[in-house]
């Protein structure tokens, strides 16, 4: 088979993959993501430590967590708008337990910080809830 062949072949793969992914994504993980990041985004950080999934609350406490965010959130000023990017649902992640996760990825502008990448991780807690599992801003 020609290499060309070959690529074509695998980029149909892996689009229709990402298909998958994306119509495997629960609303509910949507929704409880962006209701958590409304807390974050009105600098609620201690409320969006106890909205958090257990696996979050377990690996950082309220207030290291209300420092880190204070720190990394107020030099950028206020949340002028954020568009989803990605959404890959997913049953194992690196260094978490077996479950149900969503990884979102999206393009958020600030007031003092015009375009940054936000990705959070949902995951389906014990209770069958879904809740914010980890967050990174770059």
């Amino acid at each position: 088979m020609k290499a060309r062949t070959v690529f074509a072949l695998t980029l149909v793969l892996a689009l229709a993959l990402a298909r998958v992914e994306a119509s495997e994504v629960p609303a509910a993980a949507k929704n409880s993501t962006l209701s958590w990041l409304s807390l974050t985004d009105g600098g609620e950080y201690e409320a969006s430590w106890n909205a958090a999934a257990s696996l979050f609350q377990a690996a950082i406490s309220s207030s290291d967590w209300t420092q880190s965010l204070t720190a990394a959130r107020t030099p950028l000023g206020q949340l002028k708008s954020r568009d989803t990017l990605s959404a890959t649902f997913s049953r194992t992640l690196p260094g978490a337990p077996d479950g149900e996760y969503v990884v979102f990825q999206f393009s958020t502008s600030f007031e003092n910080k015009a375009s940054a990448i936000e990705t959070v991780t949902a995951m389906k807690d014990a209770d069958d809830t879904w809740r914010v599992a980890g967050y990174f801003i770059k």
